[in-house]
């Protein structure tokens, strides 16, 4: 494997040359630094991240803690994609990713210790149980975090526009003729209360009145209680005309049940997404959905951990919203 030495010898330039054309630094000619890289990937130089470590006090490993009650691990789509953006962007920045978890080789660890041990710079947190005393642990400790969709004091935090996610279905709904709106939500966390606020918010100003029994407690990502609480609702005595899931892949529960019970969707019921997953836009009709933007939410994960890996001291802790659009469909049926 060729040395910062060998790339010296064969370019005709000081190893401290070497290294600012392969860092990037502006105190050399563009010509030269052409040159530095060109000799680099002919003779396969590699950086020794060891070395680099030591030199610059950081490992450039991050840690992504991802912990899917729903055990449906990296094959949940919506999260899926935003660590997939994560990672790309990362990667561009230079930097590996390790998975946080509390088990190694047997051997149990808190998250916070496995951070430690892996001597990760910093690490981004999603879809896990913020109240988790070791998640409380790790973002209250000295490893620079960035959470997606929650909030923790003074913390950096990326988040998807839930309350106008919800806000813009309910509008679009109503813009045709639907005026019994149910909402099946997922499990109380801070997105689900963010989505409720959307929702009541957007019924109060539309000037809906929402039964308590229209708004079902549910799961996400678990088709079949969304068919529990979707037999909950056909069961009332005035059944909704609209039906807001609490995402895209509990929708199809949801569906499922209606089609059992002799419903067609959309023409004797409406019902909608969220998330905007590829499952919506191959769903019989096409789902009616709020496509949350999740290459963004990866993306500014990244930037915003790494600036605070960098220039810890000039970044300052920020709840950063990302919105996302609503994808039209043939799910909801025009009332007169």
């Amino acid at each position: 494997m060729s040395s910062l030495k060998d790339l010296a010898r064969e370019c005709g330039v000081s190893v401290a040359t070497v290294s600012k054309a392969l860092n990037g630094q502006s105190d050399i000619s563009a010509a030269t630094r052409d040159r530095v890289r060109e000799a680099a990937r002919r003779m396969g130089y590699v950086p020794n991240m060891a070395a680099r470590a030591m030199k610059t006090n950081r490992t450039y490993n991050l840690g992504v803690l991802f912990v899917d009650e729903r055990q449906s691990g990296l094959a949940h789509e919506y999260f899926s994609a935003v660590l997939d953006s994560f990672k790309v962007q990362v990667e561009k920045l230079g930097y590996d990713i390790t998975f946080v978890n509390r088990n190694l080789g047997g051997r149990t660890m808190t998250y916070l210790e496995h951070c430690h041990y892996r001597g990760v710079d910093g690490a981004v947190i999603a879809c896990v149980d913020f109240n988790d005393p070791q998640v409380v642990e790790l973002v209250n400790s000295d490893v620079p975090v960035v959470t997606i969709d929650h909030v923790f004091n003074n913390r950096m935090a990326v988040l998807s526009d839930n309350v106008n996610g919800l806000s813009a279905l309910v509008r679009y709904a109503y813009a045709n003729g639907h005026r019994r709106i149910a909402f099946i939500h997922g499990e109380r966390t801070a997105v689900t209360e963010n989505r409720l606020a959307g929702f009541y918010k957007s019924c109060a100003e539309l000037g809906l009145q929402v039964p308590e029994e229209y708004v079902r407690s549910g799961v996400y990502h678990d088709p079949d209680r969304c068919a529990e609480e979707t037999r909950a609702l056909l069961a009332m005595p005035q059944r909704p005309t609209c039906i807001l899931f609490p995402d895209d892949f509990s929708a199809m529960g949801g569906c499922i049940a209606l089609q059992e019970a002799g419903l067609s969707i959309p023409e004797d019921i409406s019902v909608m997404g969220y998330d905007g997953i590829y499952l919506s836009r191959v769903m019989k009709p096409q789902l009616v959905t709020w496509q949350q933007n999740t290459r963004m939410l990866g993306r500014m994960a990244a930037d915003k951990l790494v600036q605070m890996i960098e220039h810890p001291r000039v970044t300052l802790a920020e709840q950063i919203p990302v919105t996302g659009k609503l994808l039209e469909g043939g799910s909801v049926r025009s009332i007169e």
